[in-house]
């Protein structure tokens, strides 16, 4: 069992959530959040004053997986988010010790769904 977490950019949400589905991947977890890489932030100018603006809005992505849905759900993600631009993201697998679905106590591959 692994977690998926990504990193992505607002506007590519729905592209990679219909990857994400041609992939017969439907569960996640979404999230707004705040962040900063290379893209460094920018600057801008509110009633005179210089502003810069280094937490930029993006989306995370929460996916919980059984081992044979690691590969497709990355390449799912990357298939929807990749411009080739600096900010398209970023994807981090790391792995689960134990799932339970609190409705009836299932644990493990079978909870995960």
């Amino acid at each position: 069992m692994k977690l998926i977490t990504a990193f992505i950019q607002p506007h590519m949400l729905n592209d990679v959530k219909q990857e994400l589905y041609k992939n017969e991947i439907y569960k996640m977890s979404v999230t707004n959040t705040l962040g900063c890489g290379q893209q460094m932030g920018y600057h801008e100018s509110y009633r005179g004053v210089d502003i810069e603006v280094n937490l930029l809005k993006k989306i995370r992505l929460d996916i919980a997986v059984n081992e044979d849905f690691v590969k497709p759900t990355v390449d799912a993600i990357i298939e929807g988010a990749r411009t080739g631009e600096i900010g398209d993201g970023k994807i981090f697998v790391t792995p689960i010790e134990e799932c339970i679905r609190i409705r009836n106590g299932e644990t493990g591959r079978v909870a995960i769904g």
